[in-house]
């Protein structure tokens, strides 16, 4: 037996001045998609803006259900939009923050599992790095330089072996 660890890092900021324009305008978009989140049911409002590299900012956020397996995070409702509308287009990065008015979220949030997977997807099919920009309402920020960072263990498509149809 081989014990394997693996570790991540970020860069952390204490204020969104601290970054980059294009960083700030990207965190700015989402905290805005947040403020229309449909969260009736938790008032954990998610927002979502992904940067692509024709300098589109597409954002989304999370709809809830009564039905709450019919819900979607606010990261795939970004990520889906972005390629559904250009679907040649690389993600460069993806701001992601969350609202509540029944209390202060001091801390960054991350993405699920489900929405790092589907990340992942598009960082593969680019081949290209997407940087995670995460924050909470107030507090500090974290930059992640990628998914894999996430989600190191991540399920792609090269696990998947093409099926031959049987001649008959």
């Amino acid at each position: 037996m081989k014990e394997i660890n693996f570790s991540s890092t970020a860069l952390e900021f204490n204020s969104t001045e601290e970054l980059n324009k294009t960083y700030q305008k990207l965190l700015k978009a989402a905290k805005d998609a947040a403020k229309m989140a449909y969260a009736p049911y938790s008032n954990f409002k998610v927002g979502a803006a992904v940067l692509l590299d024709n300098g589109k900012i597409i954002t989304g956020n999370n709809q809830e259900n009564a039905a709450y397996p019919s819900g979607l995070c606010a990261e795939r409702v970004a990520v889906f939009a972005a390629f559904s509308q250009y679907p040649e287009a690389i993600a460069k990065a993806i701001a992601i923050t969350a609202i509540s008015e029944n209390y202060n979220i001091d801390t960054p949030v991350t993405p699920c599992g489900a929405c790092r997977q589907v990340l992942a997807e598009y960082e593969y099919k680019s081949g290209e790095d997407i940087q995670v920009i995460l924050s909470g309402q107030t507090g500090k920020i974290l930059i992640i330089k990628n998914i894999k960072t996430l989600l190191p263990f991540v399920f792609d498509p090269s696990k998947l072996k093409k099926i031959s149809k049987k001649k008959k």
